[in-house]
Formats: C-alpha cells, sequence, structure tokens
C-alpha cells in the first residue's frame, strides 16, 4: 500500500475526506448521520472503548473518552463523503483518530447492511492548510457542501435560490454550521473552535462570510 505523502505535523492544520467506493452512499438514513456523529467524539481519544459495551439506550457522546488526540474544528457530512478539519494533539493523533473512526464506523455499516467489503474509496484524502487565506475559506467552503443537495450545479451556475439555501443551511442537521451559529445542541461538544484561528468574533461575523459567499455566486 502507497505511504501517504504528508505527514501530521502538530500546530498544523489538515482538511481530511473521504467518499464512498464508487461515490456509493455513506449515510442511508438519519442514524447512519447520527452513529458518524457520536463517533467524532467517542473516537477522538487516547482509549480504546467497545461499542458493544454501551447500553443500548446510551449515547456516544457520554463516552468517558480520556484525552483527546485531534482538536476538530469544522465538519460536514454528505449522503456519500464527508469533510473534516483537524489538528493533532498528540504526535500521530489524527492517523489514530481516523483509523478508529473509519474502522468503527464501517463495522457499524456492514453489520447493520448486512453487507463485507470496503466501504470508502481507499485510504482518506488529506490536504496541509498551510496559508491563513486557505484556512479561513475551508470554513465556508465546508459548511457550504450541503448546497449541493438543493442546488447540484450552484458551482457552475451559481445559486438561483439564495434565501432558500441560506434557509437549508440552517436547517442542516450533518454539519458544524450550527454551532457557528451558536445553536444549542449535543453535536457542539464534538468541536473544539479555541484550538483554531478566531476569525469570526461572533455568529454575525460568521454569517456575513458564509452569505457573503453565497452572494458572490450569481
Amino acid at each position: 500500500m502507497p505511504l501517504r505523502k504528508i505527514s501530521f505535523v502538530s500546530g498544523e492544520y489538515y482538511h481530511i475526506y473521504n467518499r464512498g467506493n464508487s461515490k456509493q452512499v455513506i449515510f442511508r438514513d438519519k442514524n447512519d448521520y447520527a452513529r458518524f456523529l457520536g463517533l467524532l467524539f467517542a473516537c477522538n481519544s487516547s482509549e480504546n472503548f467497545k461499542i458493544d459495551n454501551l447500553n443500548k439506550k446510551e449515547s456516544l457522546f457520554n463516552v468517558s473518552r480520556g484525552n483527546q488526540i485531534v482538536y476538530i474544528g469544522a465538519y460536514c457530512l454528505m449522503p456519500n463523503h464527508f469533510h473534516l478539519l483537524l489538528t493533532n494533539i498528540e504526535e500521530g493523533g489524527i492517523s489514530k483518530f481516523m483509523q478508529k473512526l473509519i474502522t468503527a464506523y464501517v463495522m457499524y455499516y456492514n453489520k447493520k447492511y448486512n453487507r463485507t467489503g470496503s466501504l470508502f474509496e481507499g485510504k482518506f484524502k488529506a490536504e496541509h492548510v498551510n496559508k491563513d487565506q486557505y484556512l479561513k475559506y475551508l470554513f465556508s467552503y465546508i459548511h457550504l457542501n450541503p448546497v449541493k443537495l438543493i442546488e447540484p450545479e450552484w458551482k457552475e451556475g451559481g445559486i438561483q435560490n439564495k434565501s432558500k439555501v441560506k434557509k437549508f443551511l440552517e436547517q442542516y442537521q450533518y454539519s458544524s454550521y450550527l454551532d457557528f451559529l451558536g445553536i444549542e445542541r449535543l453535536e457542539k461538544i464534538i468541536l473544539d473552535k479555541k484550538s483554531f484561528p478566531n476569525y469570526f468574533y461572533s455568529k454575525k461575523d460568521f454569517k456575513e462570510e458564509i452569505f457573503e459567499w453565497i452572494n458572490c455566486l450569481r
């Protein structure tokens, strides 16, 4: 298996993403999304745990996870892919976290849908975010991904109905967009926003940044 071309250096930021093998759907229903979100929290741990040991009604967000191994700055789940913005806490943290996350989700998915084999398209992809401007842009890029679900050609032809898009983003449950808007929900504990540059001093600043990108697209 070929070695990854980049190393994950502590103090640096990385855009991590992957999609289903042959672009297949990896989240079929709300429970699949919920499992992956729970794993984003539970797998971010120096400790190992067995999901089978949890009470069926117990949330993955209640796992006693010990020390975190990465900081998560933003995320978005789409039907056939996901995006994460990460930085290491400990050396090798990103690699360890992603291995735990992917393994746990594939085991869950294969068992639920009675399937075998790979779910994702090879190794997860990673880009080193080595410029401040690019890092700030990623907060918009990641959170604007769901627009594809209601306007598939928005990148090529622009957004046709901006008010509809804004409303849709504010109702989309499977990204950290709502957490940047200050909406109170359990998933907010996935993020460690203080470990990333503070580009947005208020939810108003964040909204204006996102809407500026929307408005730029005719």
